[in-house]
């Protein structure tokens, strides 16, 4: 197959790019932001009907949750109108669209976790710019929700985490929100698995294990070789000043359709958890 991939300089992106172009496996078309950035029409319908890939795959976005509050045209911009501008060129030449979603779509307020059938309600302006992405999509295309996001490639929370480490004795993290920790090279192995059995419809694609932020800031340490006791819960509540995107107190995305279908679910997050510590420690 010829895939084309947007972000793919991105965290997620990255990944997507090496999956697909392993020995073996695929012919690909990867654009970053320098190359075609998605808010601009021209250069998007350009890239697209030029290459003719068989499939389209969209992790671009901008997820800079709080910055959104600050700057919704910019978010609706790139999240929203950037992807009717990537499925009006996937249309063009009879492509199929991969959209990768978040679990900021929903409010969550839902005492159980999240199936892809669930009604939607994000209280954000990142969220609800994502869920516009969603609906630009055509039928036949398939949207992969995810949550928790981190990875060898770009800022994310285990990076974070092992700095404040080398830093500071003692860490504070929030009790109170749950989510599933997505690692991005396992979520780009199964995003080319729903690429290539073309399966349309949503997915939800995180890694399995339900943790809080405190949990999972003592389970980075323990795989750094650091005491997990130096984390130290606090409510929501209690944090010193405020976000201005308001966080999901539920995050937890049960991966049903992957379940119901089938389909082997990605590894318990504890596993490319220790993958990842150990390549960031290798450098």
């Amino acid at each position: 197959m010829r895939v084309l991939i947007t972000g793919a300089g991105g965290q997620v992106g990255s990944e997507l790019v090496a999956a697909f172009e392993a020995p073996g496996h695929h012919e690909v078309v990867a654009l970053d932001h320098a190359t075609c950035d998605v808010a601009d029409r021209d250069s998007v319908l350009a890239a697209i009907t030029s290459t003719a890939p068989d499939a389209v795959v969209h992790p671009a976005a901008w997820t800079a949750v709080d910055a959104c509050e600050g700057d919704p045209d910019r978010a609706y911009r790139v999240n929203a109108l950037g992807t009717r501008h990537v499925a009006e060129g996937a249309r063009r030449v009879d492509a199929p669209v991969f959209y990768v979603s978040t679990d900021y779509v929903f409010d969550g307020t839902k005492a159980s976790p999240y199936v892809e059938w669930d009604a939607t309600g994000p209280r954000s302006v990142y969220g609800q710019s994502k869920l516009g992405g969603e609906r630009e999509l055509d039928p036949g295309s398939t949207v992969i929700r995810t949550s928790w996001v981190c990875g060898f490639h770009g800022n994310n929370m285990v990076k974070t985490i092992l700095r404040l480490a080398g830093q500071h004795d003692t860490l504070t993290f929030v009790d109170d929100q749950v989510g599933h920790p997505s690692f991005a090279d396992d979520l780009a192995s199964m995003i080319m698995r729903l690429v290539v059995d073309h399966r349309p419809g949503t997915f939800h694609v995180t890694n399995q294990g339900a943790v809080s932020w405190y949990e999972f800031a003592r389970a980075v340490l323990e795989a750094a070789g650091h005491d997990p006791e130096r984390v130290k819960p606090v409510s929501t509540a209690e944090l010193p000043g405020s976000y201005p995107a308001p966080r999901p107190a539920n995050s937890v995305l049960d991966n049903a359709a992957l379940r119901l279908s089938g389909i082997a679910l990605l590894d318990d997050f504890r596993v490319p958890l220790k993958r990842l510590v150990d390549r960031l420690a290798d450098g």
